[in-house]
């Protein structure tokens, strides 16, 4: 695909533009009659969906230093703010479920990249199981862990750069799969009588929590709220930079992540969670949804007529993930949350695992975070064991 110029490049435009999505699709949704039809597809899908749209006919640009920012500026403050109303001990509750149908997730990846390339090895250059051993990384726990494996294996930079468009088109292209399937989570629990108590309770206590302590918004809530999230995200970002990077797995971005989710959670034991009532978290989902515009603005449609094999290969291997995570979803008598939850935190990571899990259960994303953070902690050790299998295949 040859590159074009995108209209819009400034990033006070793009900046503005994405937060009118924002801003527009939600009063659509709240305020209009036309919010009805947002019982089918979901708010947060259009968020995510209008500026792939947008790239894809020359609006925006797929590449930019704009989208990294908002995303290292934006995602540590979010995080801490949608952590002040964490409960740690109801969320422990989740326990060897949650854990488990994560690793089902992860297992899918493993198991279906070796899966994929059997399949189409024939029409794919010999270099083909370096790029994929590289994508297994980002598609377990994030990018940190694709570039670990792309440098451990030794993988060339040409077939590397074509598995990150596959990762930009079908990993955010499944995302937006997984969240149309919010609409329908209830069904298909009550079809496999799938025992969601505890996620209900999780979820109705959290959204108790956070009604009681509900209270009109003043000037001085919101300063509080912006102040706590940036000084928190500026504070875990100098010191995540700080830190010395381990094993190729924790990188600076990797523990800004670790450190910006230890501070909220830490604050959730203080006076401060009660800024939750103030509407902070709503404040940190904003910031969330924000970023979840950049993330679809990289994803441009024109890159499938490039390398359509690689696509296909892509999206094979992206069934076998979810046939797998289904599979041992069903055996563990997972509800759809967990399941789509932990698919996020494994193609996702921690970027968009929390925004998935508050699209299922509103009060829940600290659960998409916390299982995308055990993801990045495995993913390197599970993309080498990929990287063999690939080996073998090829």
């Amino acid at each position: 695909m040859e590159p074009r110029s995108a209209l819009i490049q400034d990033w006070p435009t793009l900046l503005t533009v994405f937060a009118v999505f924002v801003g527009g699709i939600y009063f659509v949704k709240e305020k209009t009659p036309a919010g009805r039809l947002f019982r089918y597809v979901p708010a947060i899908l259009w968020v995510y969906f209008l500026p792939m749209v947008g790239t894809s006919v020359g609006l925006f640009p797929s590449q930019s230093p704009f989208y990294q920012t908002v995303i290292s500026l934006l995602l540590p403050v979010g995080l801490v703010l949608l952590l002040l109303s964490a409960d740690l001990k109801a969320l422990a509750r989740l326990g060897p479920q949650a854990i488990g149908t994560m690793l089902f997730g992860t297992a899918g990846v493993v198991l279906g990249a070796p899966l994929a390339l059997l399949l189409f090895k024939a029409w794919l250059p010999p270099d083909t199981w370096m790029g994929m051993a590289s994508l297994s990384g980002s598609w377990i726990g994030g990018s940190s862990n694709m570039v670990a494996i792309k440098e451990s294996i030794g993988c060339p930079s040409g077939i590397f750069g074509t598995m990150i468009v596959v990762d930009v088109l079908i990993g955010y292209g499944w995302m937006g799969i997984v969240m149309s399937f919010s609409s329908v989570q209830d069904s298909v629990d009550r079809f496999f009588k799938v025992d969601r108590s505890v996620i209900d309770r999780l979820n109705r206590r959290l959204a108790d929590f956070q009604a009681s302590q509900r209270r009109p918004t003043e000037f001085v809530d919101l300063a509080v709220i912006v102040a706590i999230g940036l000084g928190a995200g500026f504070v875990a970002t100098r010191l995540g930079a700080w830190l010395p990077p381990i094993g190729g797995i924790l990188t600076a971005f990797a523990w800004t992540i670790i450190l910006a989710a230890g501070i909220g959670i830490a604050l959730s034991f203080t006076p401060v969670a009660r800024l939750e009532g103030a509407g902070a978290s709503h404040v940190g989902n904003l910031f969330l949804y924000l970023i979840l515009t950049t993330l679809g603005a990289q994803a441009d449609l024109r890159a499938v007529f490039g390398v359509p094999v690689f696509f296909l290969v892509g999206a094979v291997w992206i069934l076998f993930h979810a046939a797998i995570l289904f599979a041992g979803g069903r055996l563990l008598r997972a509800p759809m949350f967990l399941i789509a939850t932990s698919s996020q935190a494994n193609i996702g990571g921690v970027v968009s695992a929390p925004i998935v899990a508050s699209v299922y259960q509103p009060s829940l994303a600290p659960v998409g975070l916390l299982l995308a953070v055990l993801g990045n902690i495995v993913g390197l050790y599970a993309g080498l064991l990929c990287a063999a299998l690939l080996h073998w295949v090829a």
